[in-house]
């Protein structure tokens, strides 16, 4: 009995489910509005958010304010088109660096593309992605990322009480991974003023609270680079959480 063969189907059958409504290519880092489940480029969605709150697909109401709040990346959707699309992964990869490339300062070179351990000497500290900003000579998490250079400045709350807990770092700028987050910012100011667990900080770009899940890469380019800062590095404040209640 022969066996069955497979059945190929042409890429173009699923297009319908693997491009995005507003550039009509595809999916490039899938990111879905939790509201109404739909999916959009990272890039598009998060620069038609900059215009409206309404998704451009079925015009509801994402967020009265910040809509970016509702947006998550599917992870499993683009593994998905990278399978399917040969050649698209590296071809993202590839464009990637070369932006990072472009927008790196002259002076700082090359090398800071590569996530490396810097002498205590001076200049740039390390974050790590993945550790919560210890570095470990025999972990190589993110080395390969595109890297991003990022002044960390403290930010006096004169409205409370004084908060000697919260100071200017002694080394204020870091180097790292651009696709660390939020989250992992604090963790390592945290280590670094030595606070205790539950001290909650509150980390700013251009007055505006950022989010734990959001990525240096996506701060860089929604609240920095598209809001005419031209200067390098980027600015991140913090400054001890603030209770509104």
């Amino acid at each position: 009995m022969a066996a069955t063969g497979r059945k190929h189907l042409p890429v173009r059958d699923f297009n319908h489910f693997i491009t995005c409504y507003l550039c009509r290519g595809y999916l490039i880092k899938p990111t879905t509005v939790t509201e109404c489940l739909h999916t959009f480029c990272k890039s598009c969605i998060v620069q038609h958010f900059e215009e409206s709150n309404d998704c451009p697909k079925c015009g509801i109401q994402v967020h009265e304010t910040n809509p970016l709040e509702m947006l998550r990346l599917d992870n499993t959707l683009e593994e998905i088109i990278f399978k399917l699309v040969p050649g698209l992964r590296e071809k993202e990869e590839q464009q990637e660096l070369e932006f990072w490339r472009k927008n790196q300062p002259k002076e700082y070179g090359q090398e800071s593309l590569r996530h490396q351990r810097l002498p205590d000497g001076g200049g740039y500290g390390d974050v790590g992605a993945e550790d919560g900003g210890h570095n470990c000579e025999d972990r190589d998490y993110h080395r390969s990322d595109p890297q991003i250079a990022v002044c960390l400045d403290c930010l006096q709350n004169t409205g409370q009480s004084a908060d000697s807990s919260v100071t200017d770092l002694m080394k204020r700028f870091i180097r790292c991974s651009s696709r660390v987050t939020v989250g992992t910012i604090k963790k390592f100011l945290s280590l670094k003023l030595k606070l205790p667990s539950s001290y909650e900080l509150d980390v700013l770009c251009n007055g505006e609270i950022m989010g734990r899940d959001h990525t240096l890469e996506f701060i860089y380019m929604t609240r920095w680079r598209l809001h005419g800062e031209n200067t390098y590095p980027m600015v991140l404040e913090y400054r001890p959480r603030i209770d509104f209640g």
